[in-house]
């Protein structure tokens, strides 16, 4: 195989990576019909409008509108939606499912309410336990075991934030700097750079 024609077989892989991720995140899923389902309803891939709902308040939980937009802003609960549905195992969706079924219970076991009827303080406090847990988890975990639920969710809150255009734009400070390397000044409490 020459040089050139390594090229463009690289550049058809490389383009079909491209089409084949714009294809997951441009599904013909309409965001804002959410509210106009009935709870119960399959509103994306293997979730439920109401299992939607939950996964914006964690997210928004783990990173709240504050003079920013926050997760839920960002639709991240959707985005977790449509990559558990459409590009997990059988058997990882299973686990994220009941890991998120786990936060509901958890939220019962503690407060006596659903983690959506439960109050900010009593959220924060939960999901504060729950990411000390995984943490402990992850540590004293065998390589070939799967990650705790918590820090499944919490990657993908993250990921689905800061890949979104108000993560992008608004939740770091946009610098665009096409084709040379230069230097920006940071002061402390600055939002960090993304470009």
């Amino acid at each position: 195989m020459n040089r050139r024609e390594l090229l463009q077989r690289s550049a058809l892989v490389f383009g079909g990576t491209l089409l084949g991720a714009e294809s997951i995140l441009a599904k013909n899923i309409d965001w804002d019909q959410l509210d106009n389902l009935p709870d119960d309803s399959k509103a994306i891939g293997l979730f439920s409008k109401a299992q939607v709902k939950l996964l914006n308040e964690i997210a928004e939980t783990i990173l709240p509108a504050t003079d920013i937009p926050g997760a839920k802003d960002a639709k991240t609960g959707q985005f977790i939606a449509v990559i558990v549905s459409d590009c997990y195992e059988p058997d990882d969706q299973k686990r994220f499912m009941e890991g998120l079924a786990t936060i509901d219970a958890e939220s019962i076991k503690r407060y006596g309410k659903k983690y959506m009827k439960s109050s900010a303080a009593m959220r924060t406090d939960l999901l504060t336990e729950l990411d000390s847990e995984q943490k402990a988890f992850q540590k004293t975990k065998a390589k070939e075991t799967p990650s705790h639920y918590f820090k499944v969710i919490k990657d993908l809150v993250l990921w689905g934030y800061f890949t979104s255009e108000i993560g992008v734009m608004q939740g770091l400070r946009y610098v665009e700097l096409p084709g040379r390397y230069t230097t920006e000044d940071y002061k402390k409490g600055d939002h960090a750079y993304s470009g």
